[in-house]
């Protein structure tokens, strides 16, 4: 069963006013179920923000991540100047933005927190029929994930974009790339490709694979430092604003089926 409003879903833990009306920092204690033996390894902790216009999502939300123990919960808001303000004070790892909010929504949230704190990831939460999806890949997300999505595969997303994986829903793949390509078509078919060193064109082949900074440079023997440096160069070679739309310039451009 998808993850859908969950309203019968309660949060737990003390809740802490932030420094915005409409953002919460959260400082919760873990609940006994995690989600051990799924084959999530422990690592580092993720400290994730949950942004939506409605009480009952974040706290069912927070409820799921708790099933986690890489995972925690930091603050919570409302909107998007709330989600602004909990970037800026607590830097969080990654940001769950629902898209269609009052006021400054989901896109414009991610577009300045994209601009003011590049580290952030930020995974978007709409519907199947948002006719916006590709105005939020260009607001710099790093992942497009259905509200009907299974906790499970929430919480993966959550860690993949952490280690550097982009990601969209298969149920929007064709959505976005017809969007993309309707845009691009007066750029030419691939003309782009031919500013990338043949370095480049391995690196983004793999980004367009969905590999992870870590595994790009331990595929290519390089570190991790040179992946970045090569990510930099292919996104002003290919006028882009991160390594989703690199992604998908590569299928567009069939440097890698989709």
């Amino acid at each position: 069963m998808g993850l859908g409003f969950r309203p019968d879903v309660g949060s737990s833990g003390n809740l802490a006013l932030g420094s915005s009306a409409c953002s919460r920092s959260i400082f919760s204690t873990r609940g006994e179920d995690k989600l051990a033996g799924k084959g999530i390894k422990a690592h580092d902790e993720i400290r994730v923000c949950i942004v939506d216009d409605h009480a009952l999502v974040r706290q069912g939300l927070a409820r799921v991540l708790e099933l986690e123990p890489r995972i925690q919960v930091v603050g919570e808001a409302g909107d998007g100047l709330g989600a602004i303000s909990l970037a800026n004070e607590l830097r969080p790892d990654v940001i769950l933005m629902d898209i269609n909010m009052p006021g400054t929504d989901g896109i414009e949230a991610s577009r300045i927190i994209n601009r003011d704190h590049p580290n952030t990831r930020i995974i978007a939460l709409t519907v199947y029929d948002d006719d916006r999806v590709f105005e939020v890949i260009r607001a710099g997300v790093s992942a497009y994930i259905l509200k009907d999505v299974e906790a499970e595969e929430l919480i993966r997303a959550i860690i993949d974009v952490h280690e550097g994986r982009s990601i969209i829903h298969p149920r929007v793949t064709g959505k976005v790339l017809g969007e993309f390509t309707r845009l691009s078509n007066s750029e030419g078919d691939g003309s782009h490709l031919d500013r990338l060193t043949q370095r480049e064109r391995e690196v983004l082949e793999l980004i367009a694979k969905g590999e992870a900074n870590r595994e790009i440079a331990n595929r290519l023997y390089i570190s991790e430092k040179t992946v970045k440096n090569h990510i930099t160069s292919i996104l002003r070679k290919l006028n882009v604003h991160d390594r989703t739309q690199a992604a998908i310039y590569a299928i567009k451009c069939k440097l890698v089926e989709p």
